[in-house]
């Protein structure tokens, strides 16, 4: 199935920013009635993945039919205007399989409206996101779904991040600065192995369309008070494609939602 779709700092004190943190500290479980989820839907955002695509979509869908039903899984691929051969990809793929549905953006329109895209189109009791870039072994999500029953997020965080130092600075500058900024306290912010009750977006709404969006979604959570559990996840090399998060385009863009942020949350205080 195939969709096309394009719709249409302040400054911040360490003291501040160790009040904020307290004020947004990742929440401890607590009993709730039983959650019990039979269904899944895996959405990758891809842009100029035409050589990892199909693997991704390969691999999900063997991964998954281990604790889910065939009928009970769907994945959601959104092309962000890839100027590659990712569309053709796709739309192969869709006429073969029933499982994959295909969001195609006619022009690329940023990281975060990609996922934005995908977590709304999602249908099913959970939602798993990763990247098309093969960096992440999906079977991994088994330890994630042990968690499901009493945390609304269960977020991966990198261990041995299989990145050059450039982006390993950039990363841990990123992370210094939305702690500085809004007190988030997790670890690895913007790593691409998340698993979500579907039911959080029914009241959360994101906004963001660059790299911010991760960070968006996880200081949403916490204020509303979900509850969120960290594992740690495997990080390999990209054996093929380009990056582009660390294009001046792409983190000027997550620099301007991040101030943009900081004011909404204070706003809202």
């Amino acid at each position: 199935m195939s969709i096309v779709a394009d719709q249409a700092v302040a400054h911040a004190t360490v003291e501040d920013s160790a009040s904020r943190a307290q004020h947004l500290r990742v929440q401890e479980p607590t009993p709730t009635a039983e959650f019990q989820p039979k269904s899944i839907s895996v959405i990758f955002p891809a842009y100029n993945e035409e050589a990892n695509i199909e693997q991704s979509v390969i691999m999900a869908r063997t991964v998954m039919a281990k604790f889910f039903a065939p009928e009970n899984i769907e994945i959601i691929v959104v092309n962000d205007g890839s100027a590659d051969r990712t569309a053709e990809v796709l739309n192969r793929l869709a006429e073969q399989s029933s499982d994959l549905r295909v969001i195609h953006h006619a022009r690329n329109r940023g990281y975060g409206a990609a996922l934005r895209s995908g977590l709304y189109e999602a249908r099913h009791d959970l939602v798993f996101f990763s990247d098309a870039d093969l960096q992440f072994d999906l079977a991994e999500i088994r330890h994630f779904l042990k968690h499901v029953k009493d945390f609304d997020i269960v977020a991966g965080y990198r261990i041995n991040r299989a990145d050059d130092p450039i982006r390993l600075i950039n990363a841990w500058g990123w992370n210094k600065l939305v702690w500085l900024t809004l007190g988030l306290p997790i670890k690895d912010i913007d790593c691409a192995f998340k698993l979500f009750r579907r039911q959080i977006f029914d009241d959360i709404q994101l906004t963001s369309v660059g790299a911010m969006v991760n960070t968006e979604l996880l200081a949403l959570a916490v204020k509303r008070g979900l509850k969120i559990k960290e594992l740690p996840v495997s990080h390999y090399p990209r054996s093929a494609g380009e990056q582009t998060g660390a294009n001046l385009r792409v983190v000027a863009k997550a620099f301007r939602e991040l101030f943009s942020m900081y004011r909404r949350l204070k706003h809202t205080e």
